[in-house]
Order: C-alpha cells, then structure tokens, then sequence
C-alpha cells in the first residue's frame, strides 16, 4: 500500500514550541528531612548536531565533578552540555540520526539498554495482572475529535496518513500519537458486565508525534514506548492502580537506572489531555534540568462517556468505567546518560549495563600472548557462568591504553587487567569506571573462581549504590532561586507526594501556601 503522510499546517505546529528548560525548583524536603532550594541552568535543545555557542567563563560547571579527562571527540559537559550529550550518543554508538528529519536509528548498544527496561518492567506488569497485546499503528481521525481536550493536547503533533494505495482515503488516518481513542473504541465492544472488570493490558509499541525541536532518545518523531490502558468498576480502583504504576516507575527509576526521581502530581496545566490527574516522575539531569521520566494517568470516565464504554454493575444499573493509562518510554535511556555519563563518555548503572564487566588482556612479547589470552578467556567463562554480562577484548591491533579509553567511553561499570604479572601471581587488577585513577583501582584480586564471582558481584552492587547516592547529593545540593517563573519561564513539574510538615510560604511572595511545588524548564 502506498500512502502520503503528512505533518500537521506550520501554523499548528507552532504551538508546540516553546523554549526548552533550564531548571529552577522550588524548595523541596528530601527523604532525609533536607530543604532543597532550586537551581537554574541555560542550554538548548536543538534538532541535529549544529555549531554550539562559546560557553561563558564565569558559569559554575555542572553536574558532579568526576575527576575524569576529557575523551577524545566529545565535547567537556560543563563547556557545553548538549554537544556533550550528541557526542557521546555518536560515539558510544548508542543511536544515529534517521533520513528523516527527527528520527533516529538506535543502534544494538542503545537498544540493549531498552531491553533491559522491557526485561524488569513486562514481569511486574504480569505479576500485577496486566495482559500484553497489540492495537493498529492507525487510528481514524474521527477517534482522536471525540475527546475535545484530548484533540487539542494532540493537534500540533499529528501526523496523517491522507492517501492509501494512490487514492484518497474517506477519513484521515492518525499514525499513532498514543492508544487511549482506540483502546476505548475496543474496551466498549469487550466490557457488558462488571463481571469483565477490571480490564488491565499493556502494549510495547511505536509511537509517532511529530516534534519540531528534537533531540536523541529524549524528543523524537518516532520513539518506543510500553502503554498500559486499564478499565474499572470505581473511581477508587482507577486511582488506586494509577499510583501503583507510578511507584512502579519509581521504583525501577531508583534500583536499577540509579536515578533519584521525583515522584508528584502534575498541575492543571501540565495534566495529559483527557485526564483528571496525571501522576509523574521527575529526574534532575547533569545540566540541572528536570527530565520527565514516566507518567501515570487517572482519566476518570473522560473517555468511556465520549466513547460510550458501559458496563451493567451487581444492581443492574448501566454505569461508564473509570480508566487509567501510564508509559514509559526510551526518553529513560536518555535520562540514564544525562544522569551519569561525564566528560570520559557514558557511566552505566551495572544493572543497565549491556556489558558490566570487559577484560583486557596486557602482554608486550609475543610469547606472552598465548597464556595471557588463555588465562583472559577462562576468566571470561568463569564470569558468564555466574550470569555476570562480559566482554573479552582480545583484539590486537589497539594498545592497551586505546581499549582502557574506549570502554570507559562505552560506560563499563568494571574493568579487568590481566598481564604477564598478574599470570604469574594468580591475580587482577579490577578498576571501576565511577572512580578514576588509582582511588578505583584494586590491585591483586584472586582470580580463585569461588573468591573472583563473589567479589565482582559486590564490586558491581557498590558501583549501583555509588551511582545512585552521587545523582541523590547532586540533587539535592543547595542552589539560590530567584524569581521562578518571570526569570526563568520555568513551569510546574508536579506537587511531590513527600510534602514538608508545618507551614509553608509561596518562595515569590511570602503568603501562605496549601503545597510546595516543583518548578522547571524542560526537555
């Protein structure tokens, strides 16, 4: 079938616009009882790699000081934090621009860390009664005009398929933007009875909203994505699943990207189209800006009502369902490289990693070469053999410095060096990417299997633990806000669930206020 897409007038498009963010938060309390005052930070976002403007001298360097140099080809993050983040995208191959305008190609090392994602989250979403499947990529147009904030949220990121097989279509059809107009359509042809309650599936998919300012995994036309739709008998039930997923989001945010996110509630403002509450996840990333990582949505009987989704309850009474949808999406694998990754290149929680641990190999003789090699490989079979993710890199046409540099780039949580010492005395010298130099180094490392698995472990869980209490302290480090919204344009990102005691004062003017909120610029 031949079809013509076609983007939404410019005129639409304008609307979705608006400048990116730079951060500013309001003062929060912290799981440890801390005040935390926001921060405010400057970069853009642009669409391909474009010359970048020269930083100014006298700006604070951002992000946590990791002591590493600078890697060769990649941009110093605190000279120019988005450069950086396209270079390292480019050079530890995580993804690559597509032909069209906003897409990108994500390369095997990219899409190993979203398997990840999908490997933690689709057990939980089963274990918590969930069903996978899958709906059409296309959707009528007619679907999306049902829902008038749901329309107006989505306009300026629609694109339509007009003409099929050479003709023009009767209807236009929507290339997915999300799945709640067509969930709906099929949810009132499954549910009659409060018996089909509740009614939980998930679909991992595609998704297409066409952006005008895009950037690698975090914005793009096309991106990947888990939608889970939900139906039920009570307000109650919907809410209650709602925050569920939320904490499932953070909960994965947390243990295995080592990302100390937020968890809150959207304003009115920033709330999904068609819903009632909007529950998110917020991530402070290395240039202080907050990166939306996950959203849960409680969409009351907003769409049931336009679509018609009923069920007949225990009194024989006709009754519209309450809904929920929540997503995540390969916006996270951005988030996990902004979160970590510094001047050297990407820094992996090893629980993300697609290699945690690559040995290298050191001999200078030819002689040495062979027992070296042996002894490398026995160690790389030991490793696998207790499910721990290896690379051995025996290759010879790079020194050993030249693959020290080339793997830290890639984000390796650990690395093993084994020389013709080390052969001799049974030993290794292990060195962790989140500490460079010598503080990282263990020398002497028992290569005994029963001492070397266990070791490695612990090795690999420090690094998780280190990863996530850095991102925690940068987060929660003092900053001066001043004036949020008029300086800054920030918006409000949520109201967090973990609210100070006592009395509270708006920041601007000092009166009285109901609830702290979070305030910042965006990706």
């Amino acid at each position: 079938m031949s079809m013509v897409i076609r983007p939404p007038s410019a005129a639409l498009l304008s609307t979705s616009t608006a400048p990116v963010a730079n951060l500013s938060l309001c003062p929060k309390r912290t799981r440890n009882g801390a005040t935390v005052r926001s921060r405010a930070a400057s970069s853009s976002i642009s669409t391909q790699p474009q010359p970048q403007p020269q930083p100014q001298q006298h700006k604070k360097q951002k992000g946590p000081d990791t002591h590493t140099p600078k890697a060769e080809g990649i941009t110093p993050r605190s000279q120019d934090f988005n450069a950086w983040y396209l270079d390292i995208i480019a050079a530890a191959e995580l993804a690559d621009y597509g032909p069209v305008r906003g897409t990108m190609v994500i390369r095997p090392y990219g899409y190993a860390i979203w398997e990840f994602i999908q490997a933690y989250l689709d057990p939980i979403f089963k274990e918590t009664g969930h069903s996978n499947m899958y709906f059409p990529q296309f959707i009528p147009y007619s679907f999306i005009e049902k829902e008038a904030s749901h329309v107006e949220g989505f306009s300026p990121e629609l694109a339509l398929v007009t003409i099929g097989g050479g003709k023009e279509l009767e209807e236009k059809l929507v290339v997915r933007p999300t799945s709640e107009t067509i969930v709906n359509h099929m949810f009132t042809q499954w549910v009659h009875s409060y018996r089909d309650l509740p009614l939980m599936i998930n679909q991992w998919a595609n998704v297409t909203r066409w952006e005008m300012r895009t950037k690698p995994f975090v914005r793009t036309l096309e991106f990947l994505w888990q939608e889970g739709h939900t139906a039920h008998a009570t307000e109650e039930e919907a809410e209650k699943e709602a925050l569920q997923m939320i904490e499932v989001y953070h909960k994965f945010a947390c243990e295995q990207a080592a990302m100390p996110v937020i968890v809150g509630r959207k304003s009115r403002a920033e709330t999904f189209a068609g819903a009632l509450r909007t529950y998110t996840i917020e991530a402070m990333m290395g240039d202080c800006k907050a990166l939306q990582a996950g959203t849960s949505h409680n969409l009351g009987q907003n769409f049931s009502r336009v679509f018609g989704t009923q069920f007949t309850d225990e009194n024989g009474q006709r009754q519209y369902v309450w809904q929920t949808s929540w997503a995540v999406s390969t916006r996270m694998v951005g988030g996990i490289i902004m979160t970590h990754g510094d001047d050297t290149g990407l820094m992996l929680p090893p629980r993300m990693a697609p290699i945690q641990v690559v040995i290298i190999p050191i001999w200078k003789k030819a002689d040495e070469k062979g027992v070296i090699l042996e002894v490398a490989s026995n160690l790389e079979k030991i490793l696998k053999a207790a499910s721990i993710r290896v690379k051995l890199d025996e290759s010879d046409l790079k020194t050993a410095g030249w693959k020290f540099n080339f793997w830290e780039m890639k984000g390796v949580p650990l690395r093993i060096e084994v020389g013709p010492r080390d052969v001799l005395n049974k030993s290794v010298v292990v060195s962790r990417r989140d500490m460079p130099g010598k503080d990282g180094k263990d020398f002497g490392i028992s290569m005994d299997p029963s001492f070397l698995v266990v070791y490695i472990r612990d090795k690999l869980e420090e690094v998780q633990s280190a990863l996530l209490a850095r991102a925690t302290a940068f987060r929660d480090s003092d900053f001066e806000e001043s004036k949020v919204k008029e300086e800054t344009g920030a918006t409000i990102r949520c109201f967090p669930f973990d609210q100070p005691p006592g009395n509270k004062a708006c920041l601007m003017t000092g009166k009285p206020a109901d609830e702290i909120a979070i305030f910042a610029k965006s990706y």
